[in-house]
């Protein structure tokens, strides 16, 4: 706009504060902007009205026709001012067909194939389809689908269709809980564990993807009743790095699994800690820092029960590649890494073990941390090894003079 201009206070959004392009109404009856409702309540986090605070009971948006015609009416009158007429949106999927879709498609598999493909194209559209599907049932048809895989052959082309799908719906929280929680559509993380098990390479990893979103939205019950072969694939998933996206998704499902219950155990029996040091190991896994970091996280964790660290240091590059890692990738990784030298120190300190840590620069780099800026957590954990094994260490001819000067007492 060239000019200033009052813009009319019932044109503007009330979570933008901008004027509204494609206004709707919520079940509590107040207008919105429908890009910034949507965003709000298919956050996963917000299911109230932002202005009343109530909740929201119907997803289901309604445009309010006549507040646009007002605005755009507004619009052309002022353009004189430099304000732009707002075009009329594009109208949303109808509810009603998509549920009609999905009731034909049970009638054949022609239909079903047709039904996927309609979807495919409707999804690729626009977000606000997505929110469509997702308010008519699509998630639950889609696992529906999935879960039948085992049962019928000829679904298994149909099956991976659906899972791609169902990946880029981008589903809300609540519709995630649903999944995990509807036993009618078939055990959906039962469902992915098969096709990261037997599946094609891309279906494979929007299955390891589509878990890990799902399994950050379990509760604790749920991820310690766990079946040890969900985490056979996904340690199968970090080994075969199929691709950059599914090994982190895998990691990820590792990082929120591992502290629940006996999950720690459950890993390291499924092959976790070799699989991951062999990954710290390559350079391509480690040029993105998340990747490092979540795999000092897990590898923390799998290291505070005795099979972590029996497994840990029957790895020859065990704790060469985890001293690498202090102070090169971050804070985070830093302190990980730390704590896990320290848990082997601790309590599976041999002379031969002693004796490595100090020929691999162990203990230099536990002086490092006590002489830069670094978290004081880290410097506490490095200076308790540090004390812990300071018979051998400081009397060893392998430390420089200035450390053993500056050995801590």
């Amino acid at each position: 706009m060239d000019e200033e201009i009052e813009i009319p206070p019932f044109f503007l959004c009330p979570i933008s504060l901008e004027i509204m392009k494609d206004p709707v109404i919520v079940s509590t009856g107040i207008t919105y902007d429908r890009e910034s409702i949507e965003k709000w309540l298919f956050s996963g986090k917000k299911n109230s009205c932002p202005v009343t605070k109530q909740d929201i009971t119907d997803a289901d948006l309604t445009p309010n026709h006549t507040l646009r015609r007002l605005t755009q009416s507004w619009c052309t009158l002022n353009a004189s001012y430099g304000v732009e007429r707002i075009p009329t949106p594009r109208s949303p999927i109808c509810k009603s067909e998509i549920e009609k879709l999905i009731k034909d498609s049970a009638s054949s598999h022609k239909n079903k194939v047709k039904c996927l493909k309609r979807l495919r194209q409707i999804v690729s559209e626009n977000t606000t389809n997505k929110r469509c599907l997702e308010v008519a049932g699509v998630p639950e048809f889609l696992a529906t689908i999935i879960s039948n895989i085992g049962v019928d052959s000829s679904m298994v082309s149909l099956s991976d269709e659906a899972l791609s799908l169902l990946y880029h719906l981008e589903s809300s929280e609540r519709v995630l809980k649903n999944l995990l929680n509807n036993k009618k559509g078939g055990n959906i993380v039962k469902s992915l564990t098969k096709i990261m098990q037997r599946g094609i390479y891309e279906s494979r990893a929007y299955a390891t993807l589509l878990l890990k979103n799902i399994l950050e939205v379990a509760d604790p019950m749920q991820i310690m009743t766990l079946k040890p072969s969900v985490f056979t694939e996904v340690v199968q998933i970090l080994d075969n790095r199929i691709s950059h996206k599914a090994t982190k998704a895998a990691m990820h499902v590792l990082v929120t699994l591992c502290p629940w219950g006996r999950n720690r155990h459950k890993a390291v029996e499924a092959g976790a800690i070799s699989v991951i040091i062999e990954l710290l190991l390559d350079e391509s896994f480690s040029s993105d820092r998340r990747g490092p970091e979540m795999a000092m996280v897990v590898l923390d964790m799998l290291c505070q029960c005795a099979e972590g660290r029996a497994e840990f240091l029957n790895h020859g590059a065990a704790i060469a590649v985890v001293c690498k890692k202090i102070l090169r990738v971050s804070q985070t990784a830093s302190d990980r890494a730390v704590r896990v030298l320290l848990s082997v120190g601790r309590f599976c300190a041999t002379p031969a073990l002693l004796h490595e840590m100090l020929q691999l620069g162990v203990v230099e780099k536990l002086f490092l941390v006590l002489q830069i800026s670094c978290g004081s957590k880290t410097k506490e954990k490095a200076k308790e090894l540090l004390k812990l094994h300071a018979r051998v260490w400081k009397d060893s001819p392998c430390l420089p003079r200035n450390m053993i000067l500056a050995y801590p007492s």
